[in-house]
């Protein structure tokens, strides 16, 4: 899958330098990120001691033209929806906003690059945890 959307936990590799996370972000053609990892990106900025750099890094990663920002539209909740439904009949609840992120993955086609095994559980939907997850 060349189409990947970030969690936040990837973004976060990606930006420390962890070889696998650069290696994926490299490898993918489209690199979608959900207006929820766009929150926890700047919630996570404002609480920290590089808030100016951590933006202006985030800004110039944004203006890649391989990323795509998504943002939650009058689809999005059905796939909520359909997730929330099936995670609840597992008996396999996860964050509310990882439903909404993996709702973004799943409505855009995307394969979700996380280290958050919980997605996992998620029915249709397509995780990247390694650069052998980009296949060509």
């Amino acid at each position: 899958m060349k189409k990947i959307l970030l969690d936040t936990n990837a973004y976060a590799a990606f930006k420390n330098g962890r070889e696998e996370a650069i290696e994926i972000i490299r490898m993918a053609e489209i690199i979608g990120l959900s207006t929820v990892v766009l929150g926890e990106l700047l919630a996570g900025f404002v609480c920290g001691a590089k808030e100016a750099r951590n933006r202006q890094e985030l800004d110039q990663f944004l203006n890649s033209p391989r990323v795509s920002l998504f943002m939650i539209d009058d689809e999005t909740p059905e796939y909520y929806a359909r997730v929330f439904r099936q995670l609840r009949q597992d008996g396999r609840p996860i964050p509310t906003n990882d439903l909404w992120i993996a709702a973004t993955a799943l409505q855009h086609g995307c394969a979700i690059f996380t280290y958050d095994q919980h997605f996992s559980t998620i029915d249709n939907l397509i995780t990247c945890q390694n650069p052998n997850d980009i296949v060509p």
